[in-house]
């Protein structure tokens, strides 16, 4: 048989190959780790180095945990490191430590479910704080890693160019201002460029099993700041769909694969997140603020290194950046439509943050309590894509960077009017802004031509003009040589500035803010006397009042009352307002009670003294017995309250106006006064009432001696108060009464509780631990006694098991389950498709 011949210009045959559509071409080729690494460095470099200009912690005498950081953050991952290390009370589902018994989860979804937040078991305890800024330096430099990756992943470019972008997105004012004492905010600063980077496998229909898994691990390490990620990177896939994809069907089908791969990615974030959304609305109600948009000058002020406020948004991102986004819209080698939907955007996103109902929309729809900007960082990454944008067709000309000059100095101007401006900010913008185009001219050489040439990224870049002939584009070996230079001066502006914004922070933040310790000589003293002391579950131990943090029993260790979180239960506190508590945070911060009968109702066996020994008060076991009968009401005396608790009357009124009996113990309820008060004949105690932000405590005066023991106000006595007279002797009868009816044994688990009742029992167990939603008792809902858990007891019954199960724990699970069996089916379903023969 003769071979055919083939014309010698006819290409050899070749096996058919299926078409692949535009959406499911390669992307240009991946991204090298250069310039991640080069963005985390500076970031690094640029955050400590403003710590230590401001001699904060760990480089300096002054506090870093400010406010909720030292108040609530650092506590909680004490905890973590507990609950990682063995040695926590309770587990993942109920805490035994704070609140007398509190639930969890909804608490590890808010605080501590970040993939970073482990670290944290890698430093001794006493390290705690250490730990937090490791965890804290850590996540930032994430962040500027994944928008560095992000940026390459959109269109090529020099690694330095993606590293000095991501750097300036971390290093943005909202950042090292606000996230930097938010530490769980910076998740929210990690996640809007990774759910950015499922938009771009969207765009090009790959990794849609890693997308589903990216966007789980984004919602579940911080919902609040992923969910405004989230809308921020709708946005971001919204542009690039318009500028690099033709035709509706094509767009639609990019947009469906973004929306389902982050739907999917919630569902699978559900088992934390369906928890902490109902306990969320089981919460004690907090502060509500009406919006108020701030004024413009104080708006282009932020746009300034070194300025501070607590209620405008830090829109500082370097000047750098700023000249390339402002250079923009005059940029004649960026496509037409590129420049109007980049700047569009941005402009869209600022202005959002001045109406009442784009406002709230950023906010889950509802104005947050304090920084009511927490969407900043969201503007700072989509500025960034646009000064990636304006570096797509080469570095702009000189009348581009002369105008985007010019907006800057305009924006500067506009800012000198406001208080916030300060004359070495704006001396650092000017002199910044002046390098940084100097910088920008030297480098055009390096970036002569366009970002992904012959790869055009857009169907306009695609037909753009390429420039290189250019007489602005002929480079001289001298010009190549200070490319080096410019790049240092330009990360030198970046870093500097930043730096300077993280130590001016600091300053407004020390001198505006409630400021707690570091882990020191007081921290270890305290927690050895409560270790010493430790009897649980016999009978719970309390670290008491005056309190290093609003949670201490998380922090230093025993099982007491003060709680302080966003979940809060709303049965807890008004409970224990009803008991004499104090509180703070506006009933968010509930303290513990310094008083002989709610500790021998909540078993608490130990109570730790100001001067650090340990009080040892009478007390009951966990599981007590009430006698059958209709179900009590508090109240508005909180003496009274107690003794209806306890069944049993042990206060008695004065004997004179302001005067105890002598023998008996003094005890002063005046929730809203906000000075010392005292016996005549003892020392002096402060009420720290303060409505309705702090709640003064039911406060011990001491003994009384009769009429010299009269009680004294240092300052005009409050409108609202009332003296009462503890008698021992009564109480010390109460509660022996109490024991010999209550469980002969208590066993206690990491999510509940079971006892042995002795025989004949009949009437309601109640457990010393406060009702919130999820017991379970002998196979029935729990009831609430008082605010307590409760379970009727029938004749002949000796047993009571009681479990704790998060509302919303099982509905999560199913959902999570049947998103991850939809994910897997669909890869499988995918991989079929790619492997399937074509005919």
């Amino acid at each position: 048989m003769s071979t055919p011949l083939r014309s010698p210009h006819r290409p050899p045959l070749r096996p058919p190959v299926r078409s692949r559509p535009e959406s499911a071409r390669r992307s240009p080729r991946r991204p090298s780790l250069a310039g991640s690494a080069l963005a985390a460095l500076l970031t690094t470099a640029a955050v400590c180095a403003g710590d230590a200009a401001a001699r904060v912690f760990p480089y300096g005498h002054r506090h870093r945990s400010v406010n909720d950081l030292g108040n609530q953050f650092v506590p909680f991952h004490a905890h973590l490191w507990d609950l990682l290390h063995g040695r926590a009370r309770g587990g993942l589902l109920l805490n035994w430590q704070s609140g007398y018994g509190t639930s969890f989860l909804p608490d590890f979804g808010t605080y501590l479910a970040s993939p970073f937040a482990p670290l944290v078991a890698l430093f001794p305890r006493q390290d705690i704080d250490l730990a937090v800024y490791v965890v804290t330096v850590s996540k930032t430099a994430a962040a500027a890693a994944a928008m560095a990756w992000l940026l390459r992943t959109q269109a090529r470019g020099p690694w330095w160019a993606a590293g000095l972008l991501g750097a300036s997105y971390a290093l943005c004012g909202w950042s090292v201002i606000e996230a930097a004492y938010n530490p769980m905010w910076l998740d929210g600063l990690i996640a809007f460029p990774m759910l950015c980077l499922t938009g771009e496998w969207a765009l090009r229909g790959r990794r849609f099993t890693a997308a589903v898994l990216v966007a789980a691990v984004c919602w579940t390490a911080n919902f609040y700041t992923a969910y405004m990620a989230t809308l921020g990177a709708a946005l971001v896939l919204l542009v690039r769909v318009v500028l690099t994809r033709a035709g509706v069907r094509e767009r639609l089908s990019a947009v469906g694969r973004g929306a389902a791969t982050t739907l999917l990615g919630i569902a699978v974030s559900a088992p934390v997140l369906v928890p902490l959304f109902l306990s969320s609305r089981q919460a004690y109600p907090g502060w509500s603020r009406q919006f108020r948009p701030v004024p413009w000058a104080d708006l282009f002020a932020r746009l300034l290194p070194g300025t501070y406020s607590f209620s405008s948004p830090a829109l500082f991102v370097g000047t750098g950046t700023l000249l390339l986004v402002a250079a923009l819209p005059f940029h004649r080698g960026v496509p037409l439509r590129s420049r109007l939907w980049w700047t569009g955007s941005a402009a869209a996103v600022l202005l959002s943050f001045q109406w009442t109902p784009t406002h709230l929309a950023w906010h889950v729809f509802a104005t947050p309590n304090g920084s009511p900007y927490r969407q900043t960082f969201v503007l700072a990454g989509i500025a960034v894509i646009a000064a990636w944008a304006a570096l797509a067709g080469g570095l702009p000309g000189p009348r581009a960077l002369a105008a985007g000059a010019g907006v800057l100095g305009a924006a500067a101007l506009a800012a000198s009017g406001s208080p916030l401006a300060t004359d070495w900010g704006l001396a650092l913008f000017c002199g910044g802004l002046a390098l940084a185009a100097g910088a920008w001219w030297l480098l055009r050489p390096a970036l002569a031509a366009p970002v992904s040439p012959g790869r055009a990224s857009s169907p306009e870049q695609a037909s753009s003009p390429e420039r290189a002939s250019s007489p602005e584009r002929a480079s001289s070996p001298e010009r190549r040589r200070l490319a080096g230079p410019a790049v240092a001066v330009l990360a030198a502006v970046l870093a500097g500035q930043a730096a300077a914004t993280t130590a001016f922070g600091h300053r407004g933040k020390l001198g505006g803010l409630d400021d707690y310790p570091s882990w020191g000589r007081a921290h270890t003293a305290r927690a050895a006397a409560l270790a010493g002391a430790e009897g649980w579950p016999a009978y719970r131990t309390d670290p008491s009042r005056p309190a290093l943090s609003g949670n201490d029993p998380l922090l230093l260790g025993g099982e007491g009352g003060a709680y302080y979180s966003s979940h809060t239960p709303d049965v807890f506190t008004r409970t224990m307002a009803a008991l004499g508590a104090g509180w703070t945070s506006r009933g968010r911060n509930v303290q513990s009670i310094d008083n002989p009968v709610t500790d021998a109702l909540f078993a608490v066996g130990a109570r730790l003294q100001p001067d650090g020994t340990v009080a040892r008060p009478e007390t009951l076991p966990l599981v007590t017995l009430r006698p059958p009968g209709p179900a009590p009401a508090y109240g508005e005396s909180p003496f009274a309250n107690q003794e209806l608790l306890l069944g049993a009357r042990v206060y008695e009124d004065p004997v004179a106006p302001g005067v105890c009996r002598a023998g008996t113990e003094a005890f002063l309820w005046a929730p809203e006064y906000n000075a010392n008060a005292r016996l005549a004949d003892g020392p002096a105690f402060r009420l720290g009432g303060n409505p309705p932000r702090n709640r003064a405590a039911l406060q011990p005066l001491g003994p009384s001696h009769g009429a010299s023991s009269a009680l004294v106000f240092e300052a005009p006595a409050p409108p609202r108060w009332t003296l009462s007279c503890l008698d021992r002797g009564r109480l010390g009868a109460a509660v022996a009464g109490l024991r010999a009816r209550a469980a002969e044994s208590v066993r206690m688990g990491a999510a509940g509780v079971s006892a042995t009742l002795p025989a004949g029992s009949e009437g309601t167990a109640v457990l010393a631990a406060p009702a919130i939603a999820g017991w379970t008792c002998n196979g029935r809902p729990a009831e609430d006694r008082l605010g307590l858990v409760a379970v009727p007891v029938a004749a002949g019954t000796t047993d009571v098991s009681c479990t704790f199960r998060p509302p919303g724990l099982l509905p999560g699970t199913a959902a999570a389950a049947a998103a991850l069996l939809l994910v897997a089916g669909l890869a499988l379903w995918r991989r079929r498709q790619r492997t399937r023969p074509s005919h």
